[in-house]
């Protein structure tokens, strides 16, 4: 049975979409976008700043799930430009263990929704 994960430290859903799901031992992360939840708004252009508004969140989603970084299986970044990789790369490095990352897409797309520069979605695998 699945059961939809919510936390309010995390944005609201802008769509018809949970900001997780849980099914059994899975736990699918909806993208997330750089929205501060206690204003509901992108507050910043900079790419630094929107990557570490994300991983807030997704820190956030991942509490309310009973999971954390290291059950992350797989991670999707999408990016509207790909010269922001190595800034993106190197922040997301400090979440995950160097010896054992999740697999990984990186994907340039031309726009995604509020403007933001960058929106990242994941799978967790916790078997506790």
């Amino acid at each position: 049975m699945n059961k939809i994960i919510y936390t309010k430290n995390a944005p609201e859903p802008i769509g018809p979409y949970s900001q997780a799901i849980k099914s059994d031992s899975m736990l699918f992360l909806s993208g997330q976008i750089p929205i501060n939840p206690k204003t509901g708004i992108i507050e910043s252009n900079n790419i630094e700043d929107q990557t570490q508004q994300i991983f807030k969140n997704i820190s956030e989603i991942l509490k309310e799930g009973n999971s954390s970084f290291s059950d992350v299986v797989k991670t999707t970044i999408f990016l509207t430009n790909l010269k922001n990789f190595n800034t993106v790369n190197n922040i997301y490095g400090t979440y995950f263990n160097v010896d054992n990352p999740p697999a990984r897409s990186t994907i340039e797309v031309s726009a995604l929704p509020l403007n933001s520069l960058i929106e990242i979605d994941m799978i967790v695998i916790n078997e506790n």
